[in-house]
Formats: structure tokens, sequence, C-alpha cells
């Protein structure tokens, strides 16, 4: 997958690497932002439970 998406970037070295910072950099965002928040109430991280035995 990742070899497709260096294959299909334009441009020279440089300019690949500028783009390919550029996509993972929006995909870390998008993540960080949409995914995760929306995510978190349905996971149970938060139901811990600790007998006082």
């Amino acid at each position: 997958m990742y070899g497709w998406i260096w294959r299909h970037l334009p441009g020279p070295l440089p300019v690949r690497i500028g783009l390919a910072s550029a996509l993972t950099l929006g995909v870390v965002a998008l993540l960080m932002f949409v995914v995760f928040p929306w995510a978190e109430p349905l996971l149970p991280f938060n139901d811990v439970a600790v007998d006082g035995e």
C-alpha cells in the first residue's frame, strides 16, 4: 500500500517527501481529532473496579 502511494505521488524526491509528510500529518490529525474522540466513550477503559477486601 505504501509503495502504491509513493509511486502515485507527483514530482521529484523533495516534493514526494513533502507530500508524504503532509499525508501522514493529515491522517494523524484525522485520527486525533475525529476518530479517537468518537470512539472514546465506546471503550471500557474508564470502567475500573477495585474491591476493598
